[in-house]
């Protein structure tokens, strides 16, 4: 990508995308395209479409989308459906149309089986069940994918979709009902410091393990795959597989651990109290980062610095 290209962030004000602008910035780029929600409403087939028409980016990166965590999946599961589907339809048709070059669709690791054998490959897609908590957002996600690869196979496009880890970082959503898991343990470990709690209740069993990746490492890889030559991503685009990067660091543990490392951040010295009443998702999820490791990226920020980070954000918007 040329430092002037025009790119279209969609997205741009919540975790994902205000990551993929801090290194978008950091490496020069400048002719950024931004749109609030109050801008440009992308479930809004006639507006998408005239500011596609307008503007005419070079280069998209799809970050908006309805998300949340267990709580947020399951009271809300036909939002979670309806908003990101035609979110992405709406954004990837409108970019064939107007020619943009490259397409970046951010997915997430919940796309894969329940029991998909671990660490998750891209091929496991579509190979068994869904994790019936997100199976709305999953399918969502999945047909984005499949968007992108049906576009590529009969127009030509080159849109890849990248299926990130558990992400955390600056600008997260702390609220503790539709936060997700990390978020939601350091508000809760924060809180119960401040007024002398003795103990901080955690949703589930305490085993699940969880593989956390700091957002602007997640940025660095998108904007990683977007600015590599053709002839080194060719292997992405053809007719067996979907154009499909994991994006993690390959690491994981259990939220007991997690728990644990929060509270030793935070300065929480009371008790951790598991509620098992409370689900706890999918057993083990941990991305195989194979591919996009032999294009030449790895992450960057270890899980405890990154906490500490993440910790200070949260501190700063009180």
């Amino acid at each position: 990508m040329k430092k002037d290209a025009k790119i279209y962030v969609a997205g741009h004000r919540g975790l994902v995308g205000s990551a993929l602008l801090r290194q978008l910035n950091a490496k020069g780029y400048h002719n950024l395209l931004l749109r609030t929600h109050a801008e440009l409403e992308l479930r809004d087939q006639a507006a998408v479409r005239a500011f596609f028409a307008e503007e005419k980016p070079e280069y998209v990166i799809l970050a908006a989308a309805k998300v949340g965590g267990i709580h947020a999946n399951n009271t809300y599961p036909a939002e979670f459906i309806h908003d990101n589907l035609v979110i992405q339809s709406n954004v990837i048709h409108s970019a064939w149309q107007n020619n943009v070059a490259r397409l970046l669709f951010l997915g997430s690791s919940c796309i894969y089986p329940k029991q998909a054998p671990q660490p998750m490959k891209e091929e496991y897609l579509l190979t068994g069940p869904l994790e019936p908590t997100n199976r709305p957002y999953a399918l969502a996600k999945i047909a984005g994918i499949e968007m992108c690869w049906a576009y590529n196979r009969q127009y030509g496009t080159r849109y890849m979709a990248v299926m990130p880890t558990n992400l955390y970082g600056p600008n997260d959503n702390y609220d503790l009902n539709n936060s997700h898991v990390l978020p939601a343990l350091i508000r809760k470990m924060h809180e119960a410091k401040q007024v002398g709690a003795g103990e901080v209740t955690v949703w589930g069993t305490g085993t699940p393990k969880r593989e956390f990746l700091y957002s602007d490492d997640m940025a660095d890889a998108c904007l990683f795959l977007l600015e590599q030559e053709e002839a080194k991503i060719a292997s992405l685009f053809n007719e067996q597989q979907p154009p499909l990067v994991n994006i993690g660091c390959g690491e994981d543990l259990t939220i007991r651990e997690l728990a644990e490392l929060v509270a030793g951040i935070v300065g929480f010295k009371g008790k951790l109290k598991f509620d098992t009443s409370k689900p706890d998702g999918t057993l083990r999820k941990v991305m195989d980062v194979s591919r996009i490791k032999g294009l030449g990226w790895q992450r960057k920020m270890l899980l405890k610095e990154g906490i500490k980070l993440s910790y200070q954000d949260m501190l700063s918007k009180n």
